[in-house]
């Protein structure tokens, strides 16, 4: 089956990749979580405008990832969140709210779809949550989440 990604899949490819893949993985898969879209001409045109918002939202080289990944490191950032009597969160901690902490952190804009959460977070204390600022360059952000 010939896909055309929409967005960044781990092993595939970049948003306007065009791939080829199993039917069954594209159709059950990647389609219906809006990972990709089925290949045809016009979708093709399409590309080309994914490619060019890509490119504005787009680290541009290794240098550049890895300043953001050094100031990322060195970060502290808090997250403030209601939780209840045990500990635990009402509900669990989303890549918006790292994002919305780490600006409150006064640091840089990053894109939520860059985030990579291991594991629901979903208690308070320290956790650690991985960015993938380019395709050669992972930085960590160390979360302390506390209650509100």
């Amino acid at each position: 089956m010939k896909l055309i990604l929409t967005q960044q899949v781990s092993g595939l490819g970049e948003p306007g990749d065009v791939i080829e893949v199993r039917d069954g993985y594209g159709r059950n898969y990647l389609v219906p979580r809006g990972l990709a879209i089925k290949w045809t001409r016009g979708a093709e045109r399409q590309i080309e405008s994914i490619k060019k918002a890509r490119a504005a939202r787009e680290i541009a080289t290794i240098e550049h990832a890895k300043e953001i990944a050094a100031q990322l490191q060195a970060m502290k950032v808090t997250l403030r969140t209601r939780s209840g009597s045990n500990g635990r969160l009402f509900g669990a901690v989303t890549a918006a709210d790292i994002v919305e902490a780490v600006k409150a952190a006064d640091g840089p804009d990053l894109d939520k779809r860059r985030i990579e959460i291991s594991s629901p977070i979903k208690t308070l204390g320290a956790h650690q949550v991985s960015v993938r600022l380019h395709p050669e360059v992972n930085a960590t952000i160390d979360l302390n989440v506390v209650a509100a």
